[in-house]
């Protein structure tokens, strides 16, 4: 593998951890790019599935270039480059190894869609390399990890934006502002569905590396396992090393809207999660059925659940959240957002919703409010603050689903101190809160 400039290296020295292969490049000075006529460059990383959407909502924003594809299979850069080139009218280059797309000076930010075990550990790599961020949801694959990435974008003065795109939706943002005014009473529970049937992976042998991908560079800080089809393109969510369950692939999104909502901006203090996998015969290891309970200091609660088999819906919803007040009641699907008030769920005020056209499986809600120009502006303003979903954001949300994951696997309810962000007496769950980091990708002691 090829490292880092070593000059770099040495003068940057001083943020390394001893089990980083190659130091941070030297910080870029202040990004002087806040007029909207000049070009802002950005890398996507990571294009199989999500990050298609990256690229071309990218593209499609004046003034903004997409400088580079960056990618582990060789075998997805035809159709990205051709994609690029017909919404922007240029062709993109392209590369195999993130760390090269670090040492460019020339990239402003960097846009990952890569699987959710690398995005901490990139976004990390991407501040201390002076890069803005926007990275996909979950932003971590463990609570440590997820901790680091905001030390990392607070002390690099790096604009961070994580994928959680339901902050940018304008029906969303009345329906909360509706929530938080008390308009349903006092909130005392949240619950969010994925109620999404999946069908069995089956079973498949381990196989030689295709042509075109670069298989140590895919598993990163994973374990190294031979090259296998279900461990792969999106299968890897199923597997420990690499997914976080549909608790971290989709429960990200309905989190952040239950934090939201119920104004939570800190952790629970009580975490109790069952599951299992039934049905299938497969390769899976995570569940595809999970019921998670989590209990604040206050007493309110938050729940989710997974449904991966057939099921019914909740109040005409599956994949969204439900609220619960004193006074009513509020649902939050694909569809408009509704609330019902009193014994006889008298109908109240609705909040439309309709697809994007960049969005059409209306993921992001992205209508009245867009996602993606939202981080382009925080970069040229340099606020931050401004951002819909800024880096911690991110952590509290994508932590609730590790937690609720840690009690699943230790199979007992466990209780947490949200403010060390450690389980209260429990070495085993707190082996859970970080992961051994497979060398050279590794996490540095310090940012």
């Amino acid at each position: 593998m090829e490292s880092i400039n070593r000059r770099k290296f040495l003068k940057k020295s001083a943020v390394t951890s001893a089990g980083l292969a190659f130091g941070a490049p030297m910080m870029k000075k202040a990004f002087a790019k806040n007029s909207p006529n000049e070009t802002i460059n950005i890398a996507v990383v990571g294009f199989n599935g999500r990050g298609k959407s990256h690229y071309r909502s990218f593209a499609a924003i004046p003034n903004v270039k997409v400088a580079t594809l960056c990618d582990v299979d060789e075998r997805l850069f035809p159709d990205a480059v051709a994609a690029v080139e017909k919404i922007a009218g240029y062709k993109p280059k392209t590369e195999v190894d993130f760390r090269k797309v670090l040492d460019d000076k020339d990239i402003d930010a960097v846009s990952i869609a890569t699987p959710d075990y690398w995005h901490s550990l990139q976004t990390i790599w991407a501040c201390q390399a002076g890069k803005d961020v926007y990275v996909e949801k979950p932003l971590s694959y463990c609570v440590l990890e997820g901790r680091k990435a905001v030390q990392a974008a607070r002390k690099y003065g790096r604009v961070v934006q994580v994928g959680t795109g339901g902050r940018s939706s304008a029906a969303n943002i009345a329906a909360m502002k509706f929530l938080h005014d008390g308009k349903l009473g006092d909130i005392y529970m949240a619950k969010g569905l994925c109620y999404k049937p999946r069908e069995s992976i089956g079973h498949k042998k381990n196989s030689p590396v295709p042509k075109g991908l670069h298989w140590d560079i895919w598993l990163g800080p994973a374990p190294y396992r031979p090259f296998n089809e279900n461990r792969f393109h999106y299968n890897w969510h199923w597997f420990w090393d690499t997914g976080t369950t549909d608790m971290g692939n989709q429960g990200s999104h309905q989190m952040d809207i239950a934090r939201w909502g119920m104004n939570k901006r800190v952790h629970p203090v009580k975490i109790h999660g069952t599951g299992n996998y039934y049905v299938y015969d497969s390769d899976q290891e995570t569940p595809n059925t999970q019921h998670s309970i989590f209990e604040y200091d206050d007493g309110s609660i938050l729940q989710f659940e997974v449904r991966g088999v057939y099921t019914n819906d909740e109040a005409g919803v599956t994949v969204g959240n439900l609220f619960y007040g004193s006074e009513g009641w509020m649902s939050i699907g694909r569809g408009p957002i509704k609330t019902f008030f009193g014994r006889k769920n008298e109908p109240g005020p609705t909040f439309s919703r309709k697809t994007a056209a960049n969005d059409p499986m209306n993921l992001l809600g992205s209508v009245g409010g867009d996602h993606w120009s939202n981080f382009i502006e925080c970069m040229r303003t340099r606020r931050w603050q401004d951002l819909n979903t800024d880096i911690l954001e991110g952590h509290m949300s994508s932590a609730l689903c590790h937690l609720g994951n840690i009690s699943y696997r230790t199979g007992r309810k466990l209780t947490f101190n949200p403010h060390a962000e450690k389980f209260v007496n429990d070495d085993d769950a707190n082996t859970y809160l970080t992961r051994e980091y497979r060398y050279p990708y590794s996490l540095p002691d310090e940012v």
